[in-house]
């Protein structure tokens, strides 16, 4: 990717830049909730990631302060070109990732894991590039294309909603109703499917009440802040269980960086 200017931004990855990961981390803690970064799944691997797939994270830097402003991570993985043949979701695909490494298995397609942006910086269009980029980095290593397991943005405020009937509400325009997936839609992405347990995140009835600022008195299914559906709350076992579900959407090969 060698450092590639996008006006008053550049996109550099981790292979260029290193010292970026800490920062970049910070960045994308941030902007997702509290139970999400404690993805066992995540702790497991992501140093993994990070590391073994530098050239796939990439920090938006902001030329005139040298600020990361967003980060966008992904990972190459063997995939078949099917639906069936895709991970089970976000903690699948990352688990493959590295099983494939480990492996010696060749990577076929690429696999977006998070693009986030600094709140400062939210509603500039910045996603776009940076999914832009993430694209250009799947082109530049011969894989077929970017797929996502995509977090709907809107999902946390319609928890009761089965996911599949949420990914086919659309506006008056026909476009999707949810504003991440439009972002993808517009960028020419296909949906594939949902997703339906993409992460499972589980701890202490504790934990889940620092994560959320809730009590929970009893067992029962609970609606809690940013998350896509109820978590489930086992107070006899002192055991939170959440299972999220995404949605799989595929981007075509994208060989060069695209300013915009």
């Amino acid at each position: 990717m060698s450092g590639r200017s996008s006006g008053p931004f550049r996109i550099c990855s981790l292979a260029e830049r290193p010292e970026l990961e800490t920062p970049g981390y910070e960045v994308m803690a941030a902007g997702w909730p509290a139970f999400i970064l404690a993805s066992e799944v995540a702790a497991r691997y992501w140093p993994r990631v990070l590391t073994a797939f530098a050239a796939f994270q990439l920090a938006l830097v902001e030329d005139a302060t040298g600020a990361i402003v967003g980060m966008g991570y992904s990972v190459p993985f063997a995939w078949d070109g099917t639906v069936a043949g895709l991970p089970a979701g976000w903690d699948g695909v990352v688990e493959q990732a590295v099983d494939d490494l480990d492996r010696g298995r060749p990577a076929t397609a690429a696999a977006a894991l998070s693009i986030t942006l600094a709140g400062s910086h939210l509603g500039l269009g910045l996603s776009r590039r940076l999914l832009g980029g993430l694209r250009a980095v799947a082109g530049e290593n011969g894989l077929d294309g970017l797929v996502a397991p995509v977090r709907p943005t809107l999902k946390s405020r319609y928890p009761l909603t089965p996911m599949e009937r949420y990914v086919r509400w659309t506006r008056a325009d026909g476009t999707p109703f949810d504003p991440w997936l439009r972002a993808h839609w517009r960028l020419g992405a296909e949906l594939l499917d949902v997703c339906p347990a993409s992460m499972r995140i589980t701890g202490k009835v504790a934990d889940w009440e620092a994560w959320t600022g809730m009590r929970f008195p009893e067992s029962g299914s609970y609606v809690v802040p940013d998350a896509l559906v109820p978590v489930d709350i086992d107070t006899g076992r002192d055991l939170g269980t959440y299972v999220e579900p995404n949605v799989w959407v595929r981007h075509q090969p994208q060989a060069r960086w695209t300013q915009g």
